[in-house]
């Protein structure tokens, strides 16, 4: 009989493996030699060393779930209870139990991680789903928007996943606040194609009111009344695009064949009236310089009268030089007011009694500070002698004045 450590063959060829249970038949031999025998099995054996420590390098180096792990170990537990090997067998299971700590450490170790990602999924989506919720209630600014709606369903897409009720939940919220969006969007565009067809509505009538005037040649009512079409115009808001460029052209088009015609109109007339003007320069030139030069006011009021009445005559002024000549005649007219409000001022009895009460209010003052004075330089009192004597100067001055304008209005 030959034997090994951990197994024999007997004289009849079968083969023995010793366990801690005690020996079992692995197989016979017939072919060759005892040793041959034992190492046929023992290279059994080493196969199964090599399966366990691969699988304990896999499960020490790589991220092998714990499940594959768990799969792996009752495999190789079966495949060393069975096998039909030659070798420490017992070791090996031990080893496999060791892999089996390992693999429940590692499933521990695994679900922590697992729900730490969850967790972190879970706060990911939440963000998203939040942020889609106020996009859709207070964004008001369609087109970014929807681009941003679009951007946070990507997020999502990209996103680790949460446990599934919490996904499901999520989900349920991302999708109603996207509904919502875009039935808001919806909204507001129909609402808005509403108010332009309104907008549109009313262009149209004013279009047709400023078409109905483009004929007229009651120039002054149609140009204000086609201000006033334009500021309904303004104040009506837009219609869409392309209503809106075909009814101003035809709006424009209606203005610029009224005041075509009024401006080659009163071009015309100014024409006609250039005379007008050059006759009424000659007469501006006369008054300006005549008038002034008249000390009466009242022979310059009659003779005022003969240039209005040649400046009526003369007739209308052209527009572009109306202004400054009218302009220029009325401030001779202003001139000659003047005067005789002047004069009236200066001859009136109210005026004279203003003039002589204020010449007696000054003499009687100019009195009563000599009567001072004298007091001032009987006792020697520089400091009142300098105040009366500078008050009197004053006053004589004044009063010069006051007897120069009583004298004229004499």
């Amino acid at each position: 009989m030959t034997t090994d450590p951990w197994g024999r063959v007997d004289e009849d060829g079968t083969v023995y493996v010793r366990t801690g249970e005690g020996e079992r038949v692995v197989g016979s031999w017939q072919a060759g030699a005892p040793e041959e025998a034992l190492a046929f099995f023992r290279r059994k054996y080493d196969s199964l060393v090599t399966e366990v420590e691969l699988l304990e390098k896999r499960l020490r180096s790589t991220d092998l779930s714990a499940t594959a792990a768990m799969a792996n170990i009752d495999k190789l537990r079966t495949a060393v209870k069975d096998a039909n090997a030659v070798g420490d067998l017992d070791s090996l299971s031990q080893r496999l139990d060791k892999l089996a700590d390992r693999a429940e450490e590692r499933k521990v170790e695994q679900k922590q991680a697992q729900e730490q990602a969850r967790s972190q999924a879970r706060e990911i989506k939440e963000r998203i789903v939040a942020e889609a919720e106020r996009v859709a209630v207070e964004t008001t600014h369609w087109k970014s928007g929807g681009e941003r709606m679009l951007q946070l369903i990507e997020e999502w897409k990209k996103a680790p996943r949460a446990d599934r009720p919490t996904e499901q939940a999520l989900w349920k919220r991302m999708s109603a606040a996207r509904n919502s969006f875009s039935k808001r969007r919806k909204t507001y565009f129909a609402n808005l194609d509403q108010q332009r067809e309104g907008v549109r509505a009313e262009k149209e009538r004013i279009v047709s009111e400023a078409e109905a005037l483009s004929n007229s040649t009651d120039w002054g009512p149609t140009a204000r009344a086609y201000r006033d079409l334009m500021q309904r115009w303004k104040a009506s808001g837009r219609a869409d695009r392309s209503s809106e460029d075909k009814l101003w052209g035809r709006f424009k088009a209606a203005q610029d064949v009224f005041f075509d015609a009024r401006n080659a109109t009163f071009a015309e007339r100014d024409a006609e009236l250039r005379v007008n003007a050059e006759a009424k320069e000659r007469i501006l030139a006369e008054a300006k310089d005549e008038i002034p030069g008249i000390s009466d006011p009242r022979r310059a009021r009659a003779r005022l009268r003969d240039f209005q009445e040649a400046w009526e005559e003369a007739g209308e002024l052209p527009r572009d030089v109306r202004d400054q000549l009218e302009g220029a005649f009325r401030q001779i007219e202003d001139g000659v007011r003047r005067a005789e409000d002047a004069e009236w001022e200066r001859t009136s009895p109210e005026a004279r009694a203003r003039a002589k009460d204020t010449v007696d209010q000054l003499s009687t003052a100019i009195a009563g500070l000599e009567a001072k004075l004298e007091k001032a330089r009987a006792a020697d009192d520089a400091r009142r002698i300098k105040e009366h004597e500078a008050a009197l100067e004053a006053r004589r001055s004044w009063l010069a004045e006051a007897e120069k304008a009583l004298d004229e209005m004499s």
